[in-house]
């Protein structure tokens, strides 16, 4: 009987056979690789994708918000069947390399269906708006659905699979490095797109733009089963895949695992501060500030951020993960509210840049403190937890919350005689209330670690 069926205090992963603190060159390359692809393909999926609908299909912020909502969904429900699956199996060197190229194509899939409803509904719009409301309409369920089978796709080799194997793959003496640098692995996902690939948005040559990153998913696909090792870590018990699926959602589980569930809510509440802003992000720099280098701005701060994370990774290991959690959220609160105030290139990249290192830092340092609750055999069923507190949930009342503000931002554009709506200050702001909601959380988390403690001291 594994700890995650016990009362007692979550044993860790199992160490490697390798020298404790250090990972081989072979596991580092597979982490930097799998993990940059996976999220080059998420960029594209949480931002440009919103871009895209937009700019070429509806400008309604409600649009973004379910499309963003329906795919957590999918992605949550595959995460959490694949999790269980390649825990019971072992084999998630096979979900990784298949998965990904899976993913690949179905990311490239965007710019046939995409290209399709855009210049069907060029026409449609010459027959009379009737014609085009239908078309647009046809042209959002298609997106959404790809969005949908994509997301689910994409989850299970990155989040069920990948994430589950990087638990597999390390020790808490090095998670601290390991998780700075899959942290920073987004920023550089956005540097690429936005200096290499946003001219083609720019230039409504989307079936390239999206070509180009699924190609690259593609062949980081192939890469990683030459990279990419199964761990053989022992599956915890028989369950049946059912069984296994629904482990972690069992009343009784959670009650006997309150640091790790704990952990994860405060991951949930610092995914639903960014996810109040993040989808909306390039559309306030474009349309309400009016930055028309904002591809320039944004790697700016994605290079500092980048910079400053890693570092943070590097300190979390010294310091402890808490220690840096603690400092991180109050950093990325301050770079939230001073994004609300600035309006020009620099102070705009300033507060950005703390913005974004004090998000990834914080996410790094939770992601940390998961990996070291996590029972053994279980990672990939946690990594479907994570899915559904991290990833789920801030995705399905983040954009709501933050369409809400949007609704009531006076500022508009006007485009061909419709006055359209455009994210305002607010976001931020909003963004910033919701963090606040770590403190409760993390000092339930504290009572929670201390008892565990006192039980594992207690004679038996």
């Amino acid at each position: 009987m594994t700890s995650f069926q016990r009362g007692n205090a979550p044993r860790t992963q199992p160490a490697p056979p390798r020298r404790l603190g250090r990972l081989g060159p072979r596991t580092w390359t597979a982490v930097v690789l799998v993990g940059f692809a996976g999220q080059l393909a998420w960029t594209v999926e949480n931002m440009y994708l919103n871009v895209f609908v937009y700019d070429t299909l509806s400008t309604d912020p409600t649009v973004i918000a379910t499309m963003v909502a329906l795919s957590a969904v999918a992605a949550t429900l595959a995460t959490l069947i694949a999790g269980a699956w390649s825990d019971r199996t072992g084999r998630r060197r096979v979900l990784i390399a298949g998965g990904y190229v899976a993913w690949g194509i179905s990311t490239a899939a965007f710019g046939f269906v995409g290209a399709a409803g855009t210049d069907t509904g060029a026409g449609a719009a010459q027959a009379g708006p009737p014609a085009a409301a239908t078309v647009a309409i046809g042209g959002v369920v298609a997106i959404i659905l790809l969005d949908c089978l994509m997301s689910a796709i994409g989850s299970s080799a990155n989040d069920a699979a990948f994430m589950a194997w990087v638990t597999d793959s390390t020790t808490p003496a090095n998670r601290g490095r390991v998780d700075g640098a899959l942290a920073v692995m987004p920023l550089l996902g956005m540097l690429v797109v936005f200096g290499a690939l946003d001219g083609l948005t720019r230039a409504g040559d989307w079936r390239l733009f999206f070509g180009i990153v699924g190609i690259a998913t593609t062949i980081t696909g192939v890469l990683s089963w030459f990279l990419v090792r199964d761990r053989g870590i022992a599956a915890p018990s028989s369950d049946r895949l059912l069984a296994a699926t629904v482990h972690g959602l069992r009343p009784s589980v959670i009650r006997r695992q309150p640091v790790l569930y704990l952990t994860l809510a405060i991951w949930a509440v610092v995914g639903i501060s960014s996810q109040v802003f993040l989808p909306y992000v390039i559309i306030y720099l474009e349309r309400t500030l009016r930055i028309e280098s904002y591809a320039l701005l944004l790697g700016v701060v994605l290079i500092l951020a980048s910079g400053l994370s890693v570092l943070a990774g590097r300190l979390m290991d010294r310091i402890g993960k808490l220690p840096t959690l603690s400092i991180a959220v109050p950093v990325f609160a301050a770079g939230l509210v001073g994004m609300a105030f600035v309006h020009e290139f620099l102070p705009v990249t300033i507060a950005a840049t703390v913005m974004m290192t004090g998000m990834m830092t914080s996410i790094a340092a939770v992601s940390a403190l998961s990996r070291d609750a996590t029972p053994i055999g279980r990672a990939g069923g946690v990594q479907g937890l994570r899915m559904l507190l991290a990833v789920m949930v801030p995705m399905v009342i983040g954009p709501f919350i933050g369409a809400a503000v949007i609704a009531g931002n006076p500022q508009h554009y006007v485009d061909l005689g419709q006055t359209l709506p455009v994210p305002g200050p607010g976001i931020f702001l909003a963004a910033a209330v919701v963090l606040v909601l770590v403190i409760p959380f993390a000092w339930l988390r504290a009572r929670a670690v201390r008892g565990a403690a006192g039980e594992t001291e207690a004679p038996a």
